[in-house]
């Protein structure tokens, strides 16, 4: 995160609290990256509000630069920006279509999780982050090198929040059920499975100084555990990512993510790993 020199911050006309900005403001008060307030709309003229935003916030010691547009859809608006911009996290707060379904992510939250070449910061609940839980959701059980690389920048992530906020840091990950039939001893009991997957925790507890309270290794589907464990907890951030394979319009996000990202009640940053960012960036510069 520290990395970041400047954040798109989409900013919604008709909502007057504006939580992206909110949760914006903290990572930039920390980071000092740029803020780029972006309102997608080509109907009406929104300076004047803007221009009141980006006093206030120059006033409190903010670097801030503001931009209304429209091209043809809500994602494709805000990923052209982000391009122009070089922004490297864009953060939107998610309004549900109606209130029967207000976790459920809308079709425009989809496309701009699948198609943006950048980290996208989901901002779901007014939970303050400071003194909260931070959970960073990985799959321990895919040791490949793509796997590896994403759980990595997962626990990162999750840690340079946690430092930022002042947080506690969680991490969680699932594993199978155990099968007396596996060929491999260790898969046929529990506690040798969970022993196994904590062992390949080890690294990375040293490196993130994670304690083994700190670590949740669960039986079962990662898609219930997760959206369990939020709410078990309380966390205000969950951080997950998504290894799918690039289709041909861009990327897909993986079945879990997607079940994960409706169900969760915090606010949730998407990450990619870097061939899939380097891919949408390819994919977005060509149109």
């Amino acid at each position: 995160m520290q990395a970041i020199r400047s954040i798109l911050v989409v900013i919604e006309p008709e909502h007057s609290e504006s939580l992206a900005l909110k949760r914006a403001k903290l990572i930039a008060g920390v980071t000092q990256a740029h803020l780029h307030l972006l309102v997608c709309d080509k109907k009406h003229d929104h300076s004047a509000m803007l221009g009141v935003l980006k006093a206030a916030l120059v006033q409190d010691g903010y670097s801030v630069t503001t931009e209304q547009a429209w091209n043809e859809s809500l994602h494709e608006t805000i990923v052209d920006v982000q391009q122009a911009e070089g922004c490297g996290l864009v953060v939107k707060q998610h309004y549900p279509d109606s209130p029967l379904k207000k976790a459920l992510l809308t079709p425009a939250d989809w496309k701009l999780l699948r198609y943006c070449p950048t980290p996208v910061l989901l901002v779901k609940t007014s939970k303050p982050w400071t003194g909260g839980v931070i959970l960073a959701a990985i799959d321990v059980g895919n040791t490949d090198d793509e796997h590896r690389a994403l759980h990595a920048c997962i626990i990162d992530h999750g840690y340079d929040i946690a430092s930022l906020a002042k947080a506690q840091l969680h991490v969680i990950s699932a594993h199978p059920s155990p099968m007396l039939s596996s060929a491999d001893p260790v898969f046929q009991l529990r506690e040798t499975i969970e022993a196994k997957y904590r062992e390949q925790c080890k690294a990375f507890q040293a490196e993130f100084d994670i304690d083994d309270e700190h670590l949740h290794i669960d039986e079962g589907p990662a898609d219930v555990l997760i959206p369990h464990m939020v709410h078990k907890l309380q966390a205000a951030v969950t951080v997950i990512g998504t290894v799918a394979r690039t289709g041909l319009s861009g990327a897909l996000i993986g079945n879990t993510a997607e079940v994960v990202l409706d169900a969760v009640e915090s606010d949730v940053l998407v990450l990619k790993p870097d061939e899939i960012m380097d891919h949408l960036e390819e994919v977005v510069t060509r149109h």
